[in-house]
């Protein structure tokens, strides 16, 4: 449902929802369509609908978190550094018109897009056949029926055939965020290094102020350093090796039981 361009596929969905249990349905509903789904965003939304890029951060700062506050930023400040470094120098060797995972994206919806068919209307209004089902392209409006078109700015694979036919380039028609100049736009400023301490031009009243520990005590035991997992990742199985032999899990080759034994 969060995925959905459609209406109709977004009532398809959350009826699928509601016969598996209505309160579900209702917790959606009172938390806002428009705060989790695409269809109803007042904006436009990107693919990325998960907190990943803050999970890989932690994950690359749990060494760090155990020193002081002073060194633990100064770690921080590091590791953008390196990232912001290294997502430059690959940027700026890009020489396609779109970045990279938006080239493949494009270059898939050329590859979907050769099993349909236009057929004209009027100038700018054509009618896309995809597989017997059908979908409305108006160029003039630069509207199109399966919605995607105009959620991701991106050419779907019914604007690729249109536009093939009408013989234009898929890349002038997709969105400024995703071509590579806007990326290396995006990495342009660095971050500075810092100076040594001893060289550092403090202000005096910022030297002057006392910053007392936090009122609130450390609880007992050892500081958690691992996440607090969803209920949903709670009764997840870890997938389990299997054998190569029996196909059964929790062994191996090696120590195999079922194999057959020779005589």
């Amino acid at each position: 449902m969060a995925k959905a361009y459609t209406r109709d596929e977004f009532d398809s969905l959350i009826k699928k929802v509601e016969k598996v249990d209505i309160g579900v349905k209702e917790y959606l509903e009172l938390a806002g369509y428009e705060k989790w789904a695409r269809l109803y965003a007042p904006v436009n939304r990107g693919w990325t609908m998960t907190s990943n890029i803050a999970e890989s951060i932690n994950a690359a700062l749990v060494l760090a978190r155990e020193l002081p506050i002073y060194d633990f930023l100064e770690e921080v400040r590091k590791m953008f550094g390196r990232w912001n470094c290294s997502n430059r120098k690959e940027t700026s060797h890009t020489y396609t018109t779109l970045g990279k995972k938006y080239q493949e994206m494009l270059t898939l919806n050329e590859a979907m897009s050769t099993r349909m068919t236009v057929v004209p209307s009027i100038e700018h209004l054509h009618m896309v056949n995809d597989e017997g089902r059908h979908y409305t392209v108006c160029f003039l409006e630069k509207k199109y029926s399966c919605r995607r078109f105009q959620v991701d700015e991106l050419p779907c694979p019914h604007a690729w055939i249109f536009l093939k036919s009408k013989f234009l380039m898929p890349e002038d028609y997709c969105s400024e965020y995703y071509k590579s100049k806007t990326v290396v736009m995006t990495y342009e400023v660095p971050v500075y290094p810092l100076p040594d301490r001893s060289e550092w031009n403090i202000p005096a009243h910022i030297l002057e102020e006392v910053v007392l520990p936090p009122k609130w005590k450390r609880p007992p035991g050892r500081p958690k350093k691992k996440r607090d997992k969803p209920f949903s990742e709670l009764f997840q199985k870890k997938n389990q090796h299997s054998c190569s032999i029996c196909g059964h899990g929790g062994h191996n080759k090696r120590t195999c039981r079922n194999a057959p034994r020779r005589n």
